[in-house]
């Protein structure tokens, strides 16, 4: 539970009758309806910065209003017992919260959520540019370059805009991707395309086979859309592709999800012999392959090798891209190359979710892919930039956790995989950084048995409050370890 709100520090109405009188109104008002558990006091109390015995007090009288009571080894939630506050035929809103078909995120990823957005909160491994690195005044050039049309604020066509379309067409053809308008999809980011494909292309108890670890496998689309995911170690892919003709056929996988360029979490590289027998096997086998390749452009030194997609000769390969990585999270633009029966699926069940992707952000993007010295810039920009961050990072984690801790030397995009080298409580971990204002991703995010495992990203936080972040994560564990 998130309180956007804090007190009043200046009113002369005391502390603890303002926070009665907030968490009352959203009570009363059916914000926070029976059955809804509040926040531990001690939670409470460091969201909102006052003593704990505020929180106890305002609880106390919460209780004695009748509109909360205390469960023993669960908190304090809203019970309905006051018929003036909570009319008796309120809904069971937890029940249809709780049954719903949409699995709610994993405990780790709704904290890490909630925490992202507090600006004391230093992101260890926020998978996102820093806001220095975004690109402000050349998006307002793209911007006065625009002329309005009627057309940017109506809807597109199912696929997307057509001059969006081709712009992708244009962009991709560098990576040897050849293709036309109507294989592109443009989708809102390629977190979109991956809901649409489980939800579109599977039949319920389908399997799909993804890399250990993933991130795919920190989301809950998959089983969101009753699909297993069948998990193959990284290492048996990137040394024996001919793994998978075992998944396909003992488990019967149906599709298979890699990230090759710069996997997150590990940040491993496919070498091209690799992407080639990859390829080679999944065709033989008639698996269709999944290919998310939105940290392509994140390259320090030398361009990584061509996609999966531009290999693909027989339209086995799906292939994700976004704008989110190096241009603009916020713009929500994405995009899915494949045949056309896939695409015009795909297309006619995104109309059906939010017809159609927004129409301005779409126009501001093929500006973006159609003027290659902005995109051109920008990316050589973030790329200097990012290695700096990277060396800054693994300096750093030298100076503070090189007894504890080993890790590798990213080529490009933001993560750095890092496994301890003493088994400690991660979950433990985690929460204590929190609590000294620390956020970072435990590896059993991305695969369960991950328990030494911790993702950093060096692409957000920069000088003191990274050196205080790698200094806390340090002690933490050194705290654990004693």
């Amino acid at each position: 539970m998130k309180l956007d709100w804090k007190p009043d520090r200046s009113s002369h109405v005391p502390i603890y009758l303002q926070i009665k009188e907030e968490l009352k109104r959203r009570i009363e008002g059916g914000e926070w309806t029976v059955g809804t558990l509040l926040p531990s006091q001690r939670e409470l109390a460091n969201l909102l910065g006052v003593n704990r015995s505020t929180i106890v007090q305002v609880y106390e009288e919460l209780m004695a209003d009748g509109l909360v009571e205390s469960v023993q080894g669960k908190g304090t939630k809203v019970v309905n017992n006051t018929w003036n506050v909570i009319a008796a035929t309120s809904p069971d809103w937890q029940q249809y919260v709780s049954g719903g078909v949409f699995q709610p995120n994993k405990t780790y990823v709704q904290k890490i959520n909630e925490a992202e957005f507090s600006e004391e909160v230093v992101r260890l491994g926020t998978g996102e540019l820093a806001k220095g690195l975004l690109p402000v005044k050349q998006t307002e050039e793209v911007l006065a370059s625009l002329s309005l049309e009627a057309s940017h604020l109506s809807y597109e066509e199912a696929k997307g805009s057509l001059a969006l379309r081709e712009a992708v067409c244009e962009f991709v053809s560098k990576y040897g991707i050849h293709v036309s308008p109507s294989s592109v999809l443009i989708v809102s980011g390629a977190l979109q395309a991956l809901s649409l494909m489980t939800n579109g292309l599977f039949q319920a108890g389908a399997r799909v086979a993804v890399e250990s670890p993933s991130y795919l496998m920190s989301l809950r689309i998959l089983t969101s859309a009753n699909i297993r995911g069948v998990q193959v170690p990284l290492a048996d892919v990137q040394h024996k592709p001919s793994v998978l003709r075992q998944y396909k056929r003992q488990q019967d996988v149906q599709m298979f999800y890699t990230i090759p360029t710069f996997h997150n979490p590990t940040n491993v590289t496919y070498s091209t012999a690799v992407r080639k027998e990859l390829l080679h096997v999944c065709q033989a086998i008639q698996l269709p392959i999944i290919e998310d390749d939105v940290y392509r452009e994140l390259w320090f030194d030398a361009a990584p090798p061509p996609p999966l997609k531009s290999l693909d000769q027989t339209g086995n390969v799906l292939y994700l891209g976004s704008m989110s990585k190096i241009i603009s999270p916020g713009l929500r633009v994405g995009w899915v190359i494949g045949p056309e029966p896939v695409i015009h699926r795909l297309a006619d069940m995104k109309m059906q979710t939010d017809y159609g992707a927004s129409s301005i952000s779409q126009a501001i993007a093929q500006r973006w892919l159609t003027n290659n010295d902005w995109f051109t810039s920008h990316a050589q920009f973030v790329r200097d930039k990012l290695k700096n961050q990277r060396n800054a990072m693994l300096q750093l984690l030298q100076e503070h956790m090189g007894e504890l801790a080993e890790w590798n030397r990213p080529s490009g995009s933001f993560y750095i995989w890092c496994k301890l080298k003493h088994p400690v409580d991660m979950n433990r971990v985690f929460h204590r950084c929190l609590k000294v204002n620390v956020l970072i991703h435990p590896g059993t995010i991305y695969e369960g048995s991950k328990h030494s495992y911790i993702r950093l990203s060096y692409s957000y936080e920069t000088g003191e409050r990274l050196e205080y972040g790698i200094k806390a994560l340090a002690r933490v564990i050194h705290e654990m370890l004693a």
